[in-house]
């Protein structure tokens, strides 16, 4: 039979697809004979000139060879704490050579293999290979190295106050920053890989006892059905498991920072890491979880109370002003003062297009110099569209395209979106703006509320990995309350949200007598 080009004389290997998933690969056994198991390795990385076939003797008396990728293994540390050693052994035939080799090794993270989809398995992620002549296992050496960036804050995500590190690509590296975070043994993770090619390594993070076990098993189960040649982003994940992949609207949370990740985890929610990408999925997602910032828990529970309040009026105004304003100009313009009307109207007395039109124009232009904005360099992005705006709003007043109430009122709406602290959520106000303008301009007021009723039709059936998107009965209690429309004190703040945990008995955050009070300076005296 072949494999990988290779045509084995004994024994019953299957035929191997290219495109096959290492994980579904058929358990091959090594073989006792060394040369046969490098001509198996060497077929299948053929024309793979970064890994290193290294054949040495163990004590100058038993063949062997040192497998790795280059660039991925630390080969200092392999020569000097592998081959160094196995190549001095004395007398390597007067015992057992596979355990005193595992002996003579003065690595921590050693794994004994049995299998050549396990070879390339180890080599893929660093770890170096040694295979010695007559033994049906080989030894993973844990020693893998390669460039990786520093940690720093997140750009989309930064603060004012609070942390200021942000995961990074490096799975290992996002694990250990959660684990600074939550040093309880409880903090679970459960490991997949996911691709065919790519064998991405996927991470799902929960703390055993608050997270609930159903919501767990549902989000195991669904990455687990993702087939896929390659993952390479977060996004690719977040699209194969959401409850409904043509809604607007984001049912899975994303955040580069650890802080957010390790908050998410407390309230017992489940974190999903990917390798190669510092962005982390948060599920199950509420809507009310959109218009939260990191912030809103380090600042003054007042203070942060009036942003939050804020941040709706905002996202209302984000959402319904283009077309409250085409509406009332359209159909309803008894419905301004006289005074306001007549400004108006004269701004308007020019102007070629009705209202609708209008604003389609000024919105559309907007929308596409954020997006040249975010494209451009840091150093010009700005700059284009901040100049951009003003001079192509100076200018289509100027030409009687457009009047400046409708410049302010597009202006004001992009202010709005602004304060969106999830990008995914702004996206979703930037989509449905313009269907609720068309139905305002078709329908006035009416067309407003027919749009604003079937959004919150669709939020009302939504559901994030099978929380409800709304959940009335739960937003009705005051314990959930204390975290969603306002920000209470944290003192006031001592159970959790029952939106993600059916389980009652963790629900309080501390023990009901270590609980502090305002009244007593906060001590619990």
């Amino acid at each position: 039979m072949k494999f990988f080009g290779f045509r084995k004389k004994k024994g019953d290997i299957p035929n191997l697809q290219l495109n096959e998933s290492l994980n579904s690969m058929p358990e091959i056994p090594l073989n006792p004979s060394l040369n046969n198991n490098i001509d198996i390795l060497k077929s299948a990385y053929k024309d793979c000139s970064d890994v290193v076939f290294r054949d040495f003797s163990i004590g100058s008396e038993i063949n062997a060879v040192l497998l790795y990728i280059d660039g991925l293994s630390n080969t200092e540390e392999v020569d000097k704490h592998v081959l160094m050693p196995l190549i001095q052994l004395k007398s390597p035939k007067q015992s057992p050579i596979f355990e005193r080799a595992k002996k003579e090794i003065s690595v921590s993270d050693i794994k004994e293999i049995y299998t050549i989809p396990d070879i390339f398995k180890q080599i893929s992620i660093g770890n170096p290979i040694i295979l010695i002549e007559k033994q049906t296992k080989g030894i993973s050496v844990g020693l893998p190295k390669w460039e990786k960036r520093s940690i720093m804050e997140p750009d989309a995500e930064s603060v004012i106050r609070g942390p200021r590190e942000g995961f990074i690509e490096t799975l290992r590296v996002n694990t250990s920053l959660l684990r600074r975070k939550i040093r309880h043994p409880l903090l679970k993770m459960k490991q997949i890989y996911i691709g065919g090619y790519t064998e991405t390594q996927v991470i799902v993070a929960y703390i055993e006892g608050l997270a609930d076990n159903a919501i767990v098993d549902e989000v195991t189960q669904r990455l687990k059905r993702i087939k896929i040649d390659g993952i390479l982003e977060s996004g690719y994940i977040e699209e194969m498991i959401q409850d409904s992949p043509f809604s607007p609207f984001p049912q899975l949370l994303n955040t580069e920072r650890p802080d957010v990740a390790a908050s998410c985890l407390l309230e017992g929610r489940i974190i999903i890491l990917i390798d190669g990408t510092p962005i982390t999925l948060i599920a199950p997602c509420t809507f009310a979880s959109l218009l939260q910032a990191p912030e809103d828990y380090y600042n003054p529970f007042y203070i942060s109370t009036f942003i939050r309040w804020l941040r709706y009026i905002f996202f209302f105004i984000a959402l319904l002003a283009p077309s409250a304003y085409v509406a009332i100009l359209t159909f309803h313009q008894e419905m301004l003062p006289t005074a306001l009307l007549l400004t108006i109207a004269e701004s308007r007395e020019k102007i070629p297009f009705p209202a609708l039109v209008e604003a389609f124009m000024m919105e559309i232009t907007f929308e596409a110099l954020r997006e040249a904005g975010v494209r451009l360099p840091k150093q010009v992005g700005a700059a284009v569209s901040i100049v951009g705006a003003l001079v192509i709003g100076q200018a289509a007043t100027a030409a009687g395209l457009v009047s400046s109430p409708m410049v302010m009122v597009v202006a004001i709406t992009g202010i709005a979106s602004f304060l969106m602290p999830r990008y995914a959520a702004g996206i979703s106000i930037r989509l449905l703006r313009f269907p609720i303008m068309i139905l305002s301009g078709m329908l006035g007021l009416l067309g407003v509320m027919l749009g604003i009723t079937t959004i919150v039709a669709h939020l009302c059936t939504l559901k994030s990995f099978g929380v409800p998107y709304l959940d009335s009965a739960e937003l009705l209690k005051l314990r959930n309350l204390k975290n969603v429309f306002i920000r209470a004190p944290w003192w006031a703040m001592d159970t959790r949200p029952k939106f993600f945990s059916k389980d009652t008995s963790n629900l309080r955050r501390e023990a009901e007598n270590q609980m502090p009070s305002p009244s007593k300076g906060g001590d619990g005296s």
